[in-house]
């Protein structure tokens, strides 16, 4: 799901990147800006709302794990045969949560900034194609959006191997199938 999520996001950034080049006149497509910009942003809200999901979802599973290691109830969802000391499974999920707490919360702000400018962008390029605000104003918060988007990127892209790693030592210590959450 890791690499899947890099491509999502790899496109994301290239099809961005694409419109602010054809905003810039630095290259000539049959299509401008304005109708680059309505598909390459919407399919940046799906592609943020995917990573975002997926850091939700790995914290999520981690601290449920941690529940049920903590509660002793339920072990048979983890377990064929639960052992008496569970310590040393406790301590590496315990880790575990906090990786995935650090991935969630290093990502999750800089997707809500890169949608949240987006977004203004978007509005302020309407209303500037209107004539009702200067191009100025719509190229700064634009340019906002681009240094979000590359932070956002970088740490993305950083994270979901993180992510992708801390899910296999999980599934690995509690052997559960790949295919499952």
């Amino acid at each position: 799901m890791a690499y899947l999520l890099r491509a999502l996001i790899l496109l994301m950034v290239f099809a961005m990147s694409t419109t602010l080049m054809s905003a810039k006149g630095w290259i000539h497509l049959s299509l401008g800006h304005i109708q680059l910009a309505i598909p390459s942003f919407i399919y940046t809200i799906f592609a943020q709302a995917f990573v975002m999901f997926y850091f939700i979802g790995i914290a999520r599973l981690t601290k449920n794990v941690q529940l049920i290691l903590n509660s002793g109830t339920n072990l048979k969802e983890l377990f064929d045969n639960p052992p008496e000391d569970l310590t040393p499974y406790s301590k590496k999920v315990e880790k575990f949560v906090q990786d995935s707490e650090l991935a969630k919360r290093q990502t999750i702000p800089w997707t809500m900034l890169m949608l949240v400018l987006g977004m203004i962008a978007f509005l302020l390029g309407g209303a500037h194609d209107t004539g009702l605000v200067q191009k100025h104003i719509h190229s700064g918060v634009v340019y906002g959006f681009f240094a979000a988007m590359f932070i956002g990127f970088i740490r993305q892209w950083y994270y979901l191997k993180k992510g992708h790693i801390l899910l296999r030592k999980l599934k690995t210590l509690f052997q559960i199938p790949d295919g499952q959450m």
